[in-house]
C-alpha cells in the first residue's frame, strides 16, 4: 500500500532523512521506533505532504501511485490520514463542526456516527469546543483519534499516541486505533497504518504486523515490534547501532 524509496528530506534546509526505505503492504500495521530528534514525525510529515518537509530526492509511493509531488489535500483525498503528535488548534471551528465537515467529505449523510465515534472515545463533551484549543494531552489525542475515526482513511499515520496521555486514555485511544485498522474493508482494500511510539504501551492493543527503529535519518533495524521494543528496552538504542555495523 505505501512504498517508501531512498526518501532524503530536509527541514528549514537541514537534512533529517537520508535515505529512508520501507514498505506497508495492504492490511498491515507498523511501528516506528527511535530516540527522540531522528526524524521519526518528519516522516510521517512527508508521507502526508505537509508544507515545509521538503523531499530532495527518493520516492514515495501509494497503492502504486507515485505520489512524491502531490499536495498534502490529494494525498487525504486517496485515502491517507494522519493524527499529529500535537494538536494544531482551530479556532472559531467546532469539534462537532469539524467532524460533520469530514462526514460530508467522505459522502456520509449520516451524522449519527459522529455522536457513536464521540462516544467510543469520551469525548462528546468537546464537540461543542473549538478544536485543539485548550484540550489537555489526553483530550487532544481522543479527539485526533476521534477526526481518523470518521475519515476512515485507507492508510492512518499516528505519532505518538501515548504522548502526555494517561493509562486510562491511553487504553481509549488503544481500543479506537484497533477498531479502524481492523474494520470492514473499504474500495476493496484493507487498511494498513503507521505508528510512532515510545513507550510501547499501544502494542497492547495493536496487532502490529513489522516495528522499525529510526536512527541517522535512515531506518537501522527492522523486525518483530514487541522484540525490538524489549532490545530496545534493555540495551538502549545504541546496540541499534552496533547490530547494524
Amino acid at each position: 500500500m505505501l512504498h517508501v524509496e531512498n526518501l532524503k528530506v530536509t527541514v528549514e534546509d537541514r537534512l533529517v532523512l537520508d535515505g529512508v526505505t520501507l514498505e506497508v503492504r495492504e492490511g498491515e500495521v507498523h511501528v516506528l521506533l527511535g530516540p527522540n530528534g531522528v526524524g521519526k514525525t518528519t516522516l510521517l510529515m512527508a508521507i502526508m505532504g505537509v508544507p515545509g518537509y521538503r523531499i530532495v530526492s527518493g520516492r514515495l509511493f501509494f497503492n502504486g501511485e507515485d505520489i512524491t509531488n502531490l499536495d498534502m489535500e490529494e494525498r487525504a483525498k486517496k485515502g491517507i490520514g494522519i493524527a499529529f503528535q500535537k494538536m494544531p488548534p482551530v479556532r472559531g471551528i467546532s469539534l462537532r463542526t469539524m467532524g460533520e465537515i469530514i462526514l460530508r467529505t467522505h459522502g456520509v449523510d449520516d451524522l449519527s456516527l459522529l455522536e457513536n465515534a464521540a462516544h467510543r472515545l469520551d469525548c462528546f463533551y468537546l464537540l461543542s469546543r473549538e478544536v485543539g484549543v485548550g484540550f489537555s494531552g489526553g483530550e487532544a489525542k481522543r479527539a485526533e483519534i476521534f477526526q481518523l475515526l470518521l475519515q476512515r482513511p485507507l492508510f492512518s499515520m499516528v505519532d505518538e499516541p501515548e504522548s502526555g496521555v494517561d493509562l486510562d486514555n491511553i487504553a481509549l485511544v488503544g481500543k479506537a486505533l484497533k477498531e479502524l485498522f481492523e474494520r470492514e474493508q473499504v474500495r476493496t482494500k484493507r487498511r494498513s497504518g503507521l505508528v510512532i511510539t515510545h513507550t510501547g504501551y499501544i502494542l497492547d492493543y495493536l496487532n502490529a504486523d513489522q516495528g522499525h527503529v529510526l536512527m541517522n535519518g535512515r531506518i537501522v533495524c527492522s523486525g518483530n515490534p514487541r522484540d525490538l521494543f524489549e532490545d530496545i528496552r534493555t540495551k538502549g538504542y545504541n546496540e541499534c547501532l552496533r547490530c547494524e555495523r
